[in-house]
């Protein structure tokens, strides 16, 4: 039977009590978390979000019927304890907090009784995912995913108090907007009062916070829920959180000195650890060729070497024909790792082709000397060696190379220095290094659309230098446009907005926009640019991701306290549901059967 919290306050979390509070008397209200009957003597460990402590109901200490009532309690049963803070009396428990104390009771309520949970309520838990998140209220008891609520919460708060003092202002954007024609699917919502229109769910507040700029704000920022209809990956959700800004009067080079202070203050203040100063920078294309990815993990070497001119002379078909059509022939040196077996070789060659390469031709230099090679027998040895010389190899050293397009190139060999990277445990998760992407690509070719698409959205800015390029050659064209990585992952973008006219309708007509269609989609915008706009730029971080990172968790939904699975279904509310029938019909829709 449960019991009232009547005339009980609570006053301290089980974990803030500590040897200084020996003597004094406390009030603790939480779960259990453990129960040992020793017969005349009950352990009772309590936990709540703060951590754990140990409560004794011994004969002499305490009286006969408190603990009897001890002895009735199971796991998860909800109580309330007040009782003396002492010394512990057995060996102190240096795996927690309050290892040194104990609480010897002189009330016990017991507040709410519980079933046996579905998987035990402990650290690092073994129990599937799929059971831990159909049960995600009990899920969300477990110590580590308590820390890690805990701390995304921190970095929410301290984000706000750090741009607060930097002069921007809280200002939330609409959450029922116009569909965007460029980007990920949206969500969309029909109105019931404009029977046959749809809303959309934003993917970014991007066109508002523009507005906002236009409209004198200066500095704003939110921390906004986003949306986006797409393909479900470890750090990726249908709903996500952005900490997004704008700023007014800035270019590329205040974005970054602001984001920095702002990286640097919470990393310091939640983890204890010192970001240096400015932080590296990078191009695009540097980042391409020496890591072939726009989002390097800087934690280790294995650069790519371009080796097209060392072999541009062979007679080898693959080398030959790829260089032939433009493309290049590059590789990586796992060092040390000339005597892989061949069937982890195979593996290697399988994952290339995942990411679009024919196959894979290697080097393995061994211990003595000699060379084991995929394609030696189409070379000349004086290619084979000043192929090796190119690559540093030395002996024990195993090249893989990769010929093709570049895009190929980077895909395949980004891929595999990563995977090289996890068999040798070359990722240590306590080391933090963060890299600025920048002058980015304004545009990339979409050959399922037969025209150039935003790299990263149409209201980026160009590069100025590269402005007489856009008709010519627009794939020339570089965007001021900036992402911040860490450990491999990005974490957030951003680039100096559109602010002229002219060159923004210009961007909506090598995106195939008719003037028509421009004016449709984004009049508004065009309409305010009209009334005096100042330049302006921004970034937005994924907050689930960098949240990801700071706990060191290998999925966002180890950080959000509700998350979605791969099909973007909710196993808890087993959300999407069906509806009624009449709320369709209110709407005006209909649901076709799918053999109609």
């Amino acid at each position: 039977m449960a019991e009232s919290m009547k005339g009980l306050k609570r006053t301290h979390r089980c974990a803030q009590l500590s040897a200084a509070d020996i003597g004094g008397t406390a009030t603790i209200m939480g779960w259990v978390q453990k129960n040992r009957n020793k017969g005349g003597l009950v352990f009772v460990d309590v936990r709540d979000r703060s951590g754990i402590i140990q409560v004794v109901f011994e004969e002499g200490r305490c009286a006969a019927a408190l603990i009897e009532k001890a002895a009735s309690l199971r796991a998860e049963y909800v109580v309330a304890v007040v009782g003396k803070v002492e010394k512990r009396s057995g060996a102190v428990n240096e795996n927690i907090a309050t290892g040194e104390i104990e609480i010897v009771p002189e009330e016990l309520r017991i507040l709410s009784e519980s079933e046996t949970p579905p998987f035990p309520i402990e650290e690092n838990s073994k129990t599937k995912e799929e059971l831990r998140l159909k049960y995600r209220y009990l899920d969300i008891r477990r110590p580590d995913m308590q820390r890690n609520l805990m701390m995304r919460s921190k970095a929410a708060t301290l984000t706000r108090k750090f741009l607060d003092e930097e002069g921007f202002l809280e200002i939330e954007t609409p959450i029922l907007i116009g569909s965007t024609p460029e980007g990920a699917r949206d969500y969309l919502v029909p109105s019931r009062v404009h029977q046959g229109y749809f809303y959309a769910l934003p993917q970014s507040p991007q066109i508002f916070k523009q507005l906002l700029m236009c409209a004198g704000c200066d500095r704003y920022f939110q921390i906004a829920k986003c949306f986006r209809d797409e393909d479900l990956r470890s750090d990726r959700q249908p709903e996500f959180t952005q900490i997004d800004m704008e700023l007014s009067f800035v270019d590329v080079d205040d974005v970054i000195d602001v984001n920095e202070r702002l990286l640097a203050r919470l990393f310091k203040e939640i983890l204890g650890v010192e970001v240096p100063l400015p932080i590296q920078r990078m191009t695009w294309q540097e980042a391409m060729d020496r890591y072939g990815s726009d989002k390097p993990d800087v934690r280790f070497g294995m650069e790519l070497t371009d080796v097209t001119d060392a072999v541009k002379d062979c007679e080898f078909a693959v080398f030959k024909g790829a260089i032939e059509n433009g493309g290049s022939v590059r590789g990586i040196n796992a060092k040390g790792q000339g005597a892989m077996p061949r069937k982890k070789i195979d593996k290697l060659v399988d994952l290339a082709k995942t990411y679009g390469a024919k196959g894979l031709a290697y080097i393995a230099i061994q211990e003595d000397g000699s060379v084991k090679s995929s394609f030696a027998k189409f070379m000349k040895e004086e290619e084979i060696c000043a192929l090796i010389r190119a690559m540093d190899g030395e002996d024990g050293d195993l090249l893989l190379f990769a010929a093709d397009q570049d895009k190929v190139v980077w895909d395949v060999l980004g891929a595999l220095r990563l995977e090289l990277a996890r068999q040798l445990s070359l990722l240590d998760k306590n080391e933090y290094k963060f890299l600025w992407i920048t002058e980015f690509p304004l545009l990339e070719w979409s050959e399922e659309q037969g025209r150039f698409v935003a790299m990263h959205h149409p209201f980026t800015m160009p590069m100025e230098e590269d402005l007489p390029y856009i008709d010519s050659d627009p794939g020339r064209v570089r965007a001021k446009a900036y992402d911040i990585t860490l450990n491999g992952q990005e974490i957030g973008g951003g680039s100096v907005r559109i602010f002229d006219p002219e060159i923004q309708s210009k961007m909506f007509e090598i995106l195939g926009f008719t003037k028509e269609q421009a004016q449709e989609q984004f009049g508004f915008l065009l309409t305010a640019f009209k009334y005096g706009v100042p330049p302006h730029a921004g970034l937005a971080y994924g907050l689930d991701r960098l949240a990801m990172l700071m706990a060191k968790e290998d999925s966002i939904r180890d950080v959000i306290a509700f998350p979605k699975i791969k099909d973007a279904s909710d196993l808890m509310t087993e959300a999407p549901t069906k509806v009624d029938p009449k709320q369709l019909e209110e709407l005006g829709l209909m649901i076709r059967d799918e053999e109609d």
